[in-house]
Formats: structure tokens, sequence, C-alpha cells
């Protein structure tokens, strides 16, 4: 889906930046991927009802539509529904220029669409290989680059935040998951790099790395075999929630001017 769309919380002009030491959050203008579902509509929500206005992006348009609805009754910001197939150049072009008619300047991006789909290496279907390049790099490169001069402006007047959502699975190892893991040791490498390219000018890159949550990620596998290995993975301890990652999320980019939490993995306290 590559139509755009703004809810009835939605004004027509940007919203002035606003500065609450108590709420570090209010005034912010926040881009967040894959909130659809899961850690991405966590996210959102976590940070709209602590005072951002946020851009939801995803490819389903009527659960976007949905959450805006839900935080326009609860959240002090300005709520943006935005469906988009972040695969799509020309339309997250298309989206980019609605954020910023209805938005105005993004100081916050979290990148969070991805894909996780396992199977062994010698049976493993190839277009889910693709669609794992395609989601969790070159839409999360492709979502850095579209709000990158904003994020840059803003570092010259306040915060100014890039957050990967990435994988303890990019540092650990994991049998029938190596693809998927190659693309989360992708993107916290890139995370580090980006770090050291942006963070000279200001702007804070991070990467927030779940292990085991709770969410609907990995359940549209095509190897039945590795989604009831994934359930169980998920109920032999008690996981992450998304709210868990959200709230990771939240304290990183409130954080000090000058603090930037670089590598932040988040596991349950059972996993040790």
């Amino acid at each position: 889906m590559t139509s755009s769309s703004t809810s009835s919380s939605a004004a027509s002009t940007p919203a002035a930046p606003t500065s609450d030491p108590g709420r570090p959050l209010a005034g912010r203008v926040a881009v967040v991927t894959g909130a659809t579902s899961g850690i991405g509509a966590a996210v959102a929500r976590r940070l709209a009802l602590g005072g951002a206005g946020v851009a939801l992006m995803g490819r389903r348009e009527q659960r976007l539509t949905g959450l805006a609805d839900e935080l326009g009754t609860h959240a002090p910001g300005r709520i943006l529904p935005v469906a988009v197939d972040l695969t799509d150049p020309e339309a997250l072009a298309r989206a980019t220029s609605s954020v910023h008619a209805v938005l105005g300047r993004v100081d916050l991006v979290v990148a969070n669409a991805g894909a996780m789909l396992g199977a062994p290496f010698e049976t493993a279907d190839t277009a889910e290989w693709d669609r794992m390049l395609d989601v969790n790099l070159r839409g999360l490169l492709r979502t850095g680059r579209a709000f990158v001069d904003d994020l840059l402006g803003s570092a010259e007047t306040g915060p100014a935040d890039l957050v990967h959502i990435g994988s303890i699975a990019g540092h650990s190892l994991y049998p029938d998951w190596s693809v998927y893991s190659a693309t989360k040791a992708a993107v916290a490498h890139l995370t580090r790099n980006l770090r050291a390219e942006l963070g000279p000018r200001g702007v804070r890159v991070h990467t927030v790395e779940p292990g085991v949550t709770a969410t609907e990620l990995g359940d549209d596998m095509a190897d039945a075999e590795m989604r009831t290995a994934l359930e169980r993975m998920r109920t032999g301890l008690p996981p992450l929630s998304a709210e868990d990652i959200a709230e990771s999320v939240a304290f990183a980019v409130a954080a000090p001017a000058n603090v930037n939490i670089a590598e932040m993995v988040v596991v349950p306290v059972r996993l040790g």
C-alpha cells in the first residue's frame, strides 16, 4: 500500500516546538516505521503519550488509522497515519512530503519496520531472503535518508535522534536464522558508522536490540517448523513485551542533550 492519509487529529499546519524539562518528548516530531503492530505501535503510542507529534508509517492503512484515532483522543501532539511501502522509493518520497506538510521538520526517527523469517539455509525460500533484505536493510536505509536533512537541521537548535531497532540476533548464533541475523548484524554496524558520521554534527544515532519479544513478528514465515520453534522460544521464559522496548526507546531519546545511549541490548531477566 502506497497511499497516505491524515487523521482528524492532524491539523493543516506544522506544530510549533515547545520545551518542557518535565516532559522531554513534548514538542518533538517523530516518525515511526512499522507502526501497524508490535514494537512499532508500542513505540508510537509511548512517544505520542509523552507529548511528541508522531507520523505512523506502515503498510496496513486500517491499522494505522485505528491507532491514530485512539491516540487522537489522548495524545497532546498531532498524529498522522501514513500508509506506505518502504521498499517503494517513490511512495516513501510522497509519504515524506505528507509528513512535512502536516507535522513540519522531523527531529526523531525510529526505523522499526522489519521482517523475521527463519528456515534452514539449504531449504529456505529465497524470496523470504529478498524480503528481509528489502525491509530490514533497504527500507531502513531509505527511511534514514528520507529524513536525514531534517535531523541535521534539528540538531542545530535541539535534540535529533535516529533510532534503529536491531536484534540480539545480530551478535549471537541462532541456527536456521542465518539470513535474518545477517541483516541485523548489518544494522548494528551501520548504526556504529552513522554514529561516527552524524554524531559530530549533533545527531544521536542509536540501536536498540531486543531479545525474545512477544509480537506477531515471524507469524508469516513459510516454514511451519520454524513458526513452532519461535513459539517455543516465546513461551520458554517470560518474554519481553513490545511496551518494554517502547520504554527503552523513550529512555534513550530523552537522555540529556550530550548523552548518546549508543547501543542498548534489552533482554528478559531470566535470559541471563
